[in-house]
């Protein structure tokens, strides 16, 4: 199925300078990913094929613009148009599965398969730093906080004077990062399990060699994607592979130790670990309400350095256990970029937490309402509901094949109520009926009602009474009932604020 002789092979394209012309590349999807790589692939004076379902009116506008083909059109089996072309290559976006039929055909016709990551680490010699050298990477991962970590991390970095840019998984492709002209000498790069696998494909040219990398922590989640847990955890473990300085490490979660223990690194990478307890030599973690780091100081074995403190923390509604655990985990990849603790000091006193990530959206006769939409699998659930134990919990929506018991047993027990909504109740509400019988639990059936937010919200005031937290932690995703995460709580917020009008009107 290749196509014909390109002008330079495949493992000789590790740089923007290298020969890319008359390289054919089929690119799968074309939303911001998809026209990052065709973008980046038509400056090159590659032969670009586009394939994907729906584009916005923009992106089919652009793409001939830019000098690429479109196909658009149900990809239930391979597009003729794309067999005909031969690519020499094709570079998914990071939505299609293993068990896509296009991603199947590939693989079984021996094209190489790449993702938008590897195919940035190849470019990433676009724009250098003042020395010459492109910039450096860190990656970042995790079932839970990989977005709060990101932004964390490129915020210390900036603080301590570093030219450092948040990307990837966080909204910004990396394609676009490594073509901005301004250049960068960091980037902190978020990674899903999705683009993960991609990058385990291939341990050649275009594996990335981070400077330093986290998982920040692995439960199950994207199951219905990987195909197993197995396969899930298999995705994130690529993180740690050839990082050359520093594997930073979840000491409370043994998977991820467990990762970095079988990592394939550069000789000289360190382990770091955190968590919420007493670091050793080589950890950060928390020593009488002190953040503390043991790790990036030549005396670690008896001195420690002050990074923040709990309190301080708190100032900023930034003490929950599991952001308190992102600080310390963008603190290490800080550090060990020589990011001195002053400059970690003031970034985290002055970082504010994504919207939809534990926040209060009001507090109303006593009860205080949080949104925290962006929980959308069990483990960022959990998170939610070991900081506010005993609150009446809104919970439910795509579960994405993860069965939500184990959390129900653990957490949801405490809960002085729970409401029900998305398409997959019937899970959550079994759950409970095993594990928590003795809460109680209202359903919002989507079918009896045009507003599910005003009826979840409608119930949880019913239940709730002075003194307690009303917390959105769905531990599911939103696309059954909205357009987004972000959309969930958003109409959360607005139902919440109705209620508190009419209620005092």
């Amino acid at each position: 199925m290749a196509g014909g002789p390109v002008s330079a092979p495949l493992d000789e394209l590790t740089s923007w300078n290298a020969d890319w012309k008359g390289l054919r590349v089929g690119v799968l999807g074309l939303a911001a990913t998809g026209f990052s790589v065709a973008d980046t692939l038509t400056e090159l004076g590659a032969d670009v094929l586009v394939v994907s379902e729906t584009a916005t009116q923009e992106y089919e506008r652009l793409v001939p613009v830019i000098g690429a083909k479109l196909h658009l059109g149900p990809l239930r089996d391979v597009p003729d148009e794309l067999v005909a072309f031969a690519p020499d290559v094709v570079v998914a976006s990071p939505g299609f599965p293993p068990s896509h039929p296009v991603v199947r055909w590939v693989r079984e016709s021996g094209i190489a398969l790449w993702g938008d990551i590897e195919l940035a680490w190849r470019v990433r010699d676009k724009v250098t730093r003042a020395d010459g050298a492109p910039a450096e990477w860190v990656l970042v991962t995790g079932t839970n906080g990989k977005t709060t970590t990101t932004r964390l991390a490129a915020t210390m970095m900036v603080e301590g004077g570093l030219r450092a840019a948040p990307c990837g998984n966080i909204g910004v492709p990396v394609l676009d990062a490594v073509r901005d002209p301004a250049g960068f000498d960091v980037l902190v790069v978020e990674l899903s399990s999705h683009q993960l696998w991609y990058l385990g494909l291939n341990d050649d040219a275009g594996s990335p060699s981070p400077h330093a990398s986290v998982c920040l922590n692995v439960a199950d989640d994207h199951l219905e994607w990987h195909g197993s847990a197995e396969a899930y955890r298999d995705a994130k473990a690529v993180v740690y592979r050839h990082t050359k300085v520093a594997c930073v490490y979840n000491k409370s979660d043994e998977a991820t130790m467990r990762m970095v223990e079988d990592a394939d690194v550069v000789d000289g990478a360190r382990a770091i670990g955190f968590d919420l307890g007493t670091p050793g030599p080589s950890d950060l973690g928390v020593v009488d309400g002190i953040l503390a780091d043991r790790a990036f100081l030549d005396d670690r074995r008896t001195s420690a350095l002050e990074l923040s403190t709990v309190a301080e923390l708190a100032e900023h509604g930034l003490a929950a256990g599991h952001i308190v655990q992102n600080i310390l985990a963008a603190a290490a990849l800080a550090r060990s970029l020589d990011v001195p603790p002053p400059a970690i000091r003031s970034a985290a006193a002055g970082f504010e937490l994504d919207p939809h990530r534990i926040q209060i959206v009001a507090t109303s006769n006593g009860v205080t309402w949080i949104d925290d939409s962006k929980a959308t699998n069990p483990h960022a659930a959990g998170s939610s509901l070991a900081a506010h134990p005993g609150a009446i919990w809104v919970v439910g929506g795509l579960l994405k094949g993860v069965d939500i018991s184990a959390l129900v047993a653990d957490r949801g027990a405490a809960s002085r109520a729970a409401i029900v909504i998305g398409t997959e109740r019937r899970p959550v509400v079994e759950a409970f009926a095993r594990h928590a019988p003795q809460v109680p639990v209202y359903e919002v059936d989507h079918a009896e009602t045009d507003d599910v937010m005003a009826r979840a919200v409608a119930l949880a005031a019913d239940a709730a009474r002075e003194g307690d937290v009303v917390l959105l932690a769905p531990a599911a995703a939103s696309f059954d009932q909205f357009r987004s995460y972000g959309e969930r709580g958003d109409r959360f917020a607005a139902a919440v604020r109705a209620h508190i009008t009419e209620a005092d009107g």
